[in-house]
C-alpha cells in the first residue's frame, strides 16, 4: 500500500469545483427516462388501399403503434376525390372512401376500439380534410 498525499489547496479547490459542478459524469437515470417516454407521432399513408386492405393495415399499424409507446397516429386517407365508388350505386358514396370507413372500422372493432382515446380530422399541416389524427391509449 502506498501511503495516501495529503491534499494541497490547489487540489482541494479543483475537487470541490468538480462535484458542484461534474460536467462529464455520465446520468444512466436520465437515459432510462428518455426510453421509457412515448414517442409522439406515427404517420403512415394509406394511398392506393382498397377498404379490405387498408382496414386489415390500420389493425396491424394500431397494435404496433401501441406496442412501440406512440401517442398519436396519422392516417394519410387522401380526400375521396379519385374514387370510383361514385359509379356504382350499391356504394356508399361516404363509406366506400378510407376518410370515412377507417374511423367507423376501428369504432365498430371492440379489440381496437378499447386502444383508441378518439379519432379526429387533422388539422391542415397535417393533411386537413385528408387525413386522421387517432389518439391512443397509454397502456
Amino acid at each position: 500500500m502506498t501511503k495516501k498525499k495529503i491534499l494541497d489547496q490547489e487540489d482541494k479547490k479543483t475537487w470541490e469545483d468538480y462535484i458542484r459542478n461534474p460536467s462529464d459524469i455520465y446520468n444512466k437515470d436520465q437515459e432510462i427516462s428518455s426510453i421509457t417516454q412515448r414517442r409522439k407521432r406515427y404517420k403512415f399513408d394509406l394511398h392506393g388501399f382498397t377498404l379490405d386492405e387498408a382496414n386489415k393495415k390500420v389493425k396491424e399499424i394500431i397494435e404496433y403503434c401501441i406496442k412501440n409507446k406512440f401517442k398519436e397516429l396519422l392516417l394519410i386517407t387522401g380526400k375521396g376525390i379519385h374514387s370510383k365508388n361514385d359509379d356504382d350505386f350499391y356504394i356508399s358514396k361516404d363509406l366506400g372512401k378510407l376518410k370515412y370507413s377507417v374511423p367507423e372500422f376501428i369504432k365498430t372493432n371492440p379489440d381496437l376500439n378499447k386502444l383508441v382515446v378518439a379519432i379526429n380530422d387533422a388539422k391542415k399541416n397535417d393533411g386537413g380534410e385528408g387525413a386522421i389524427i387517432i389518439t391512443l391509449k397509454n397502456l
